[in-house]
């Protein structure tokens, strides 16, 4: 299953609990139209776990949480099962924001290169009850469907390395049929894209907030490919500041004041002062061309294109928002500007600018040639939704940035690529002789009951951990390819969150280096 699932926007592999933002509705990204992402202009202010990552990676078409959640209300519960029916419990709901401890952090170590914060590659279990679409289904044909990712002979090669478990039991025979309440686990090798080496710095703290100053690059919790490489891992190992609720989000190429909760009720609190509009919120960019002088405001309806590659537009069907610019200063090529976003949309600041014609300097997804001559200016886009999300994507393919989309190989459906094949399959010779060898490795990988997001390495017969055995394995596709390290510039994007104020607080970050008057493009 390696990394199918892995960047689904993290939108759909919410694991363990669905949490609500402000308005009510699901606080994943882009759940909703126009609810908030998380990103940006409408950081979800919701008392949220953590995300896990993927539970069994789906490719395209599995679009289910991937782990299993405590049903909500309107949702039916597990019945126990007749006699002879497969039956496992659920896992046990975790407080929301205090889901990560020593055991999760231990999993694996940083290391730092080139300017980059990088995590080295370790195992990890991803789990997930039955869908309901399975039951009655044999997992050959469960894989064939929707685990497309990779090819069969990968799974067999799986199966046959003791990776593939179901209801604790190694499965031994693909064609077994799934049953309702049944429980798959599945260890993969997981690798993480490498995100800035720039450190995380406390703007402020007392007994009932932590307040950082968030590096672009960094997501704030685990999701999609993500989990060592965030701020809630990183402030917890390196800080020793855990059990923390984060109180809002930014896009992971965003950066600025970010806040989090030391105690649920704290998060409470502050929840209700953003239900409540007490909340204003202040960012700056750097944009392109010569800003208007006089304040503008933007009011423009905003639809989300795509829910798996989280792309946006102005459109008359979208959601109301209204943003409010200033420009602060103009060097002669691009402005600095100040925004205001007085609604929480998905990409608001961002798109609200494309359409205005300064899209920011260095968008990845807005300011982008694939939206044609204008750039998306004035809502002008000479392509279908369909045509620019399959440019947008093959841009960023050929770029080997599809973590810029929070997107992975496996997520690339035959609607979103041209490509028959992905760059990470391994040919059916190569991942037998794999699997053969992994059977024979003595640093074997076991997956004894615990915590649903965490897995045990079987240190093997030594009873010490093969720290080389567990970067390297036989079976995993990402181990195999070389793929460039980007440059520390380009995990930056000019937009940064700059205030935070709510009844009795108001948090500043330093105004970045590229918002200065005199700051001159490379």
């Amino acid at each position: 299953f390696s990394r199918t699932w892995g960047g689904f926007k993290g939108r759909m592999a919410e694991t363990l609990s669905t949490h609500v933002d402000a308005a009510g509705g699901l606080g994943a990204p882009a759940h909703q139209n126009g609810e908030a992402s998380g990103e940006e202009t409408g950081e979800q202010f919701s008392g949220h776990s953590e995300q896990t990552g993927p539970g069994l990676e789906l490719a395209p078409g599995g679009a289910e949480q991937a782990s299993a959640t405590v049903p909500g209300p309107g949702k039916r519960k597990k019945r126990r099962g007749a006699a002879g029916e497969r039956v496992v419990p659920p896992p046990k709901k975790r407080r929301a924001g205090v889901s990560f401890g020593d055991e999760h952090f231990a999993e694996t170590s940083y290391y730092f290169e080139g300017g980059l914060r990088k995590v080295r590659p370790y195992y990890f279990d991803f789990r997930t009850y039955c869908k309901g679409r399975w039951v009655g289904h044999s997992l050959l044909h469960v894989f064939s469907t929707e685990f497309r990712a990779q090819p069969m002979a990968y799974y067999e090669a799986s199966v046959r390395a003791g990776r593939l478990r179901l209801n604790e039991e190694p499965v031994q025979d693909l064609s077994i049929v799934l049953k309702d309440n049944d429980f798959l686990r599945n260890t993969v090798h997981r690798h993480e894209p490498p995100v800035t080496a720039e450190p995380i710095r406390l703007l402020a703290e007392n007994e009932d907030m932590v307040v950082v100053d968030k590096p672009s690059s960094i997501p704030v919790h685990p999701c999609g490919r993500f989990r060592h490489n965030t701020v809630i891992f990183i402030l917890g190992k390196e800080h020793q500041l855990k059990e923390l609720h984060p109180l809002h989000r930014l896009d992971r190429l965003t950066s600025g004041v970010l806040m989090f909760a030391k105690t649920a009720a704290v998060s409470e609190r502050i929840h209700e002062q953003v239900r409540d509009r007490q909340l204003e919120k202040e960012y700056v960019c750097r944009v392109e061309g010569e800003f208007p002088t006089e304040e503008v405001t933007c009011k423009e309806p905003i639809l989300v294109m795509s829910y798996k590659v989280g792309v946006c537009r102005v459109d008359p069907h979208g959601k109301p928002c209204e943003t409010v610019f200033q420009r602060l200063s103009y060097n002669g090529h691009s402005s600095v500007v100040r925004c205001r976003p007085l609604t929480g949309r998905t990409h608001q600041i961002r798109v609200h600018l494309q359409f205005l014609g300064h899209p920011i300097l260095n968008d990845p997804i807005y300011n982008s040639v694939v939206w044609g001559p204008s750039r998306g200016r004035g809502g002008h886009i000479p392509k279908t939704d369909e045509e620019l999300l399959r440019d947008l994507v093959a841009e960023h393919q050929a770029k080997q940035s599809l973590d810029v989309l929070d997107l992975c190989e496996g997520d690339l459906s035959p609607g979103l690529t041209d490509s028959t094949a992905t760059s990470s399959e391994i040919g059916k010779d190569g991942l037998e002789e794999l699997a053969a060898a992994d059977q024979k490795m003595d640093g074997a990988v076991e997956t004894a009951p615990q915590d649903v997001d965490t897995m045990t390495l079987a240190p093997g017969k030594s009873a010490k951990t093969d720290v080389l055995n567990q970067e390297t394995d036989p079976l995993c596709a990402e181990c195999q390819l070389v793929r460039q390290d980007p440059l520390p510039q380009d995990l930056v994007m000019f937009l940064h969150a700059l205030r935070y104020k709510g009844p009795g607080f108001e948090y500043f970050s330093p105004m970045p280096a590229w918002a200065q008057d005199d700051w001159q493009e490379d």
